[in-house]
């Protein structure tokens, strides 16, 4: 018989998959937006494994409050790399 936690973990092994994939696209990507967009996913993957984690563990509450963190920092730096690159893209428009 499954047990909660052999589905949990069947999931998180998905999700590995899924940020493997990604991280080849984050090598490959054609464009740096295309990078970007990968290390997001790749982001917001590690969030929900942390979750996942927290309920295999028992943990929740733990894991979510380090899921939220990683999360803001995640967006907070995607933000400012895409103010940079467009920052840099309106320079080379000006010459």
């Amino acid at each position: 018989m499954i047990t909660m936690n052999d589905f949990f973990i069947a999931l998180m092994a998905g999700y590995v998959i899924l940020s493997l994939l990604m991280f080849i696209s984050l090598i490959k990507g054609p464009t740096v937006f295309d990078r970007l967009n990968a290390l997001g996913v790749i982001g917001q993957n590690v969030v929900v494994l942390l979750v996942i984690l927290g309920v295999i563990i028992g943990r929740v509450d733990m894991y979510v409050d380090i899921a939220i963190t990683y999360s803001i920092i995640g967006f907070a730096a995607s933000v400012i790399v895409a103010r940079y690159l467009y920052g840099e893209k309106k320079e080379v428009r000006k010459k």
